[in-house]
């Protein structure tokens, strides 16, 4: 059976930091590009970040310079670093397997996979 299983939120102040787990069981996350997405409440869900098999990174421009997202093979886990949090970041992350590709024009851009696999989410709160 494959599972996604996020961990690591919770409730930090404003300016705060917190590191998401992304854990895999049932498949290797080295076959997969990997995305981090978020919802609020009343929100649509919005990309965050995604990494590519070989490491090739995507950001949001939300989040750009303040989250980093990275992959250890060893342990089949991606992570998410989130840095500077603020207000706006709160919401329930997911992780998901993804596409990625590059275009001239855009850069790296990535969505979730037609028929792949989400976990179940860990909500976020950045609040005084």
């Amino acid at each position: 059976q494959v599972q996604l299983v996020e961990s690591g939120g919770g409730l930090v102040q404003p300016g705060g930091s917190l590191r998401l787990s992304c854990a895999a069981s049932g498949l290797s996350l080295d076959y997969y590009h990997i995305g981090w997405f978020r919802q609020a409440p009343g929100k649509e869900r919005e990309k965050v970040s995604c990494i590519s098999r070989d490491g090739i990174t995507y950001y949001d421009n939300s989040v750009s310079g303040r989250f980093t997202i990275s992959r250890d093979s060893a342990k089949n886990m991606v992570f998410l670093q989130m840095t500077y949090l603020k207000p706006e970041d709160t919401a329930v992350y997911y992780c998901a397997t993804v596409d990625m590709w590059r275009t001239l024009k855009y850069g790296t851009e990535c969505r979730p996979q037609s028929s792949g696999y989400w976990g179940q989410g860990t909500q976020v709160t950045a609040a005084a």
